[in-house]
């Protein structure tokens, strides 16, 4: 071991569920199944879909990023705000928006209220919206066209968004990391949000 390594520690009931798990490859069915038969701890705890891509993060142009919407939700509802004008306002708060807005909305944000999960933005919104780039940019919760958070059908991007829109981009070792629901979802709803993808 060198200076400096860290002795990873692993808890008894990691290495009984470890010793549990067979090497090789399982179908999804399969690998769903076991995940089930672990222990369990106090609480819910999110279920994840791991895939190494294979790519080399450092070129911009092999990485991955995207929004999805599962067809059976994560188990969790997400806090949405709007940026947006005029009639979206209202649409954007019937459709589940915690907070829709223009400059209200921005000067909040900048003063630094962020109880929120997911902020969308009107694209003739982003030249104000812009500015809370190093507000909203280091919490993962800038808007942007790549991940569907910038569009003109605000009414419809909140309504996804707040039933649990999935965001993921690849990490710095080229895998992408997924949440597809709780442990306490039937096997054929973890299925069925793995399969999705």
């Amino acid at each position: 071991m060198h200076k400096g390594d860290k002795m990873r520690v692993r808890s008894k009931r990691y290495k009984a569920d470890a010793e549990k798990f067979s090497k090789g490859k399982l179908s999804v069915e399969a690998a769903v199944t076991k995940l089930k038969g672990w222990g369990t701890t106090k609480f819910n705890q999110t279920v994840e879909f791991v895939v190494h891509l294979g790519i080399d993060p450092r070129h911009a142009d092999q990485a991955i990023r995207g929004a999805v919407s599962l067809p059976h939700g994560i188990g969790k509802t997400l806090r949405v705000i709007a940026f947006c004008d005029g009639e979206d306002i209202a649409k954007a708060k019937a459709a589940g928006a915690i907070e829709a807005d223009s400059d209200e909305l921005v000067n909040k944000v900048a003063a630094g209220w962020l109880d929120f999960d997911v902020a969308i933005a009107h694209p003739k919104m982003m030249g104000k919206v812009g500015k809370l780039g190093r507000v909203l940019g280091p919490q993962g919760k800038m808007p942007s066209p790549k991940s569907g958070t910038v569009t003109p059908d605000i009414e419809k991007a909140v309504t996804e968004y707040a039933a649990g829109k999935v965001e993921y981009r690849n990490d710095s070792g080229g895998n992408v990391h997924i949440p597809v629901g709780k442990l306490d979802f039937e096997a054929s709803k973890l299925v069925d949000n793995q399969c999705f993808y």
